[in-house]
């Protein structure tokens, strides 16, 4: 067994963190990930999943896989989408426990591991970090806490889902659970983790929802007019094709 193959088998936790044009922020986040992570788990990995970034991201990805030998880069040569650099991570990943987290940690990083322990010791396939249960802290503009909760009941009345919050970028997977119904999500970009959701519930996975501490991000890549109206879209599309399996 090489030592690539040892470290593999060993690693309980992977962190993909989906990345367009984040060269600002990419290494604080590498940095504040590991030492929350060390703090509970005896092995990681820490996986950029680079989505044809055009500001140095790429660049300052392939340093950190140098700098820290549980970094990987997973590079696009051009713009796929969010889902699109999420799905190829997460099979290109070695954990037990899959998570995904935004670069700009919005979420407070101190709670990753109540997160990972949902799904490690609680018995969940997937939990979920919601700004919209009482117990949560948020700090966003009036008008995006509105669309969002607009947007939630919105996949609540039509899906069928009982989550509150379906797009907060702090999720973990049980890999296992996960992997099987993967390659089924079709969306490429923001209304991947709706859809993903969708499904696992439909299918019956134990998903636990958790409050979390969250700041809006300083400049968000969401256009929230145009946005709204594709991802509303996109839940007709979605409530379209299940209706007809």
């Amino acid at each position: 067994m090489t030592a690539k193959q040892n470290f593999q088998k060993l690693v309980e936790v992977s962190v993909v963190f989906p990345a367009y044009n984040e060269v600002d922020y990419l290494e604080h986040a590498v940095e504040k990930t590991v030492q929350a992570l060390t703090e509970f788990t005896r092995s990681f990995e820490l996986i950029i999943a680079e989505d044809g970034s055009t500001d140095g991201t790429a660049e300052r990805s392939e340093e950190l896989t140098k700098k820290y030998p549980f970094v990987k880069h997973i590079h696009g040569e051009k713009r796929l989408g969010r889902g699109t650099a999420l799905n190829n991570a997460f099979k290109q990943s070695s954990g037990d426990i899959l998570v995904y987290m935004d670069v700009d940690l919005a979420t407070n990083i101190e709670q990753l591991k109540s997160l990972v322990k949902a799904v490690e010791e609680e018995g969940f396939d997937f939990a979920v970090g919601s700004r919209l249960l009482s117990e949560s802290k948020v700090k966003r503009s009036r008008t995006r806490q509105i669309a969002s909760k607009s947007y939630n009941f919105l996949v609540r009345a039509m899906l069928g889902s009982k989550l509150k919050d379906h797009q907060c970028g702090f999720k973990a997977f049980k890999r296992e659970a996960l992997i099987q119904f993967l390659d089924e999500v079709v969306a490429r970009h923001w209304f991947w983790d709706t859809e993903l959701l969708v499904r696992a519930a439909r299918k019956g996975f134990k998903i636990k929802e958790i409050p979390v501490e969250w700041k809006g991000p300083r400049e968000t890549k969401v256009r929230l007019l145009k946005d709204s109206f594709s991802m509303a879209g996109q839940v007709v599309k979605l409530w379209w094709r299940l209706k007809k399996q």
